[in-house]
């Protein structure tokens, strides 16, 4: 089994965390067939994904965010390849002003170029 690890620091704070990550989760369950439960704490957040071939967690805090993963044998080939486009994407969202927006921004490009 191939792991990720990524924590990534925002400045968000809890609040605007949260929508980003539940907003994650619910298009996760949309577009990659992942069944997410979130679960909504005083300080901190976790989603909870799974799907055949990947599970983890995404723990959500007002300053950071911790992604751990599992992937499975043949997911597990693609490690690498996964784990740099999480960081991009990611990565490329917190540089964001309004992440949340650059996020639906980006779903709504995403699937313009499915047509």
């Amino acid at each position: 089994m191939a792991d990720i690890h990524i924590v990534r620091t925002h400045t968000l704070g809890l609040a605007q965390a949260r929508k980003l990550a539940f907003r994650w989760a619910e298009v996760a369950e949309e577009q990659a067939e992942m069944e997410c439960t979130y679960e909504e704490g005083k300080t901190s957040d976790v989603v909870r994904f799974e799907r055949p071939g990947a599970s983890g967690t995404l723990k959500v805090t007002k300053d950071h965010f911790t992604l751990d993963a599992q992937l499975g044998l043949l997911l597990g080939m693609f490690r690498s390849r996964i784990e740099d486009e999480i960081v991009k994407n990611l990565d490329r969202l917190l540089a964001e002003k309004e992440p949340l927006k650059a996020f639906e921004h980006g779903l709504k490009k995403h699937k313009a170029g499915k047509k």
